[in-house]
């Protein structure tokens, strides 16, 4: 770093956890961009100062992250048509002084759907397990492919339907209880995007195992652990399974893409990520 270093970073809290210092780091390294990427855990009071700090100091972009993707769309100039179906931003971009808001979960998510499994999506039908901010960007940007169906299950079964309301616009959605999966004969692809079976609590699925069965496609957004025990099971079946470190990657790729005008190196943003959480 020197007095010539251009800022990114990421706001959340917490945010010591987070893999994309590292992997964000790495993937200027390569380049020869003398960018720098930190983590900030910015406090929700402060959310409005932290944004109001990234024209004061010039920071090129920041990645945003829980508990602040969609208070933070109140502090920005501009947002993105997809962020704004989405209803949430992740990515902020400083264009001379003007604050614009995208989402590129969504399309990191498709993207590594896409590049890993080499599915076709038009007239899918989708079965996505949970109805919170991740389900909601899998689920536009989904529908914005093509897909046939999506049907939202969740626990809560209001908050099923109000997502199901908003993907209605885009593509043929209903809600259902979590509890009311009983046959997922007539699914393509079970996408589940809750938290169940992230580690430490890696011995739990989010459905029901025995309702799986070998022409599924099971993606799982966790990818701490990589295999879930949701994709052990649907593996041990013969299902096609698909994880999480992939759209981390792609949506990573997709900011950095944004901030430094370069095609992002994949390949080493994932061998990076690979080898963190191998430690």
């Amino acid at each position: 770093m020197n007095n010539q270093t251009v800022l990114t970073g990421l706001f959340g809290n917490p945010v010591s956890q987070s893999m994309s210092p590292n992997m964000h780091n790495a993937a200027f390294q390569q380049l020869g961009l003398n960018f720098a990427y930190m983590a900030f855990a910015v406090e929700h009071a402060q959310l409005g100062a932290a944004v109001e700090a990234i024209r004061a100091l010039s920071i090129r972009g920041v990645n945003v992250t829980i508990p602040h993707k969609v208070a933070v769309m109140k502090f920005l100039d501009e947002i993105d048509a997809e962020a704004l179906d989405i209803g949430a931003v992740n990515t902020i971009v400083n264009d001379g002084g003007k604050l614009i808001g995208y989402n590129t979960d969504g399309r990191g998510y498709v993207h590594s759907l896409l590049e890993e499994t080499r599915v076709t999506l038009s007239d899918k039908r989708i079965l996505l397990v949970g109805a919170g901010g991740a389900a909601r960007a899998v689920g536009v940007s989904l529908a914005r492919e093509g897909v046939k169906q999506i049907t939202i299950a969740n626990r809560s079964i209001e908050r099923a339907v109000e997502l199901a309301d908003d993907l209605s616009r885009h593509v043929q959605s209903e809600p259902v209880g979590l509890g009311d999966v009983q046959d997922l004969r007539q699914v393509d692809i079970v996408i589940n995007t809750s938290s169940v079976g992230m580690y430490p609590n890696m011995g739990e699925t989010p459905l029901p195992t025995d309702l799986l069965h070998a022409d599924l496609l099971v993606s799982d957004l966790i990818y701490n652990p990589l295999y879930t025990e949701l994709l052990n099971q649907a593996r041990g079946i013969g299902a096609k399974v698909h994880n999480g470190l992939g759209m981390f990657v792609h949506q990573g790729a997709l900011a950095f893409e944004l901030w430094t005008e370069n095609e992002a190196p994949l390949e080493l943003m994932r061998k990076t990520v690979e080898q963190q959480l191998g430690r």
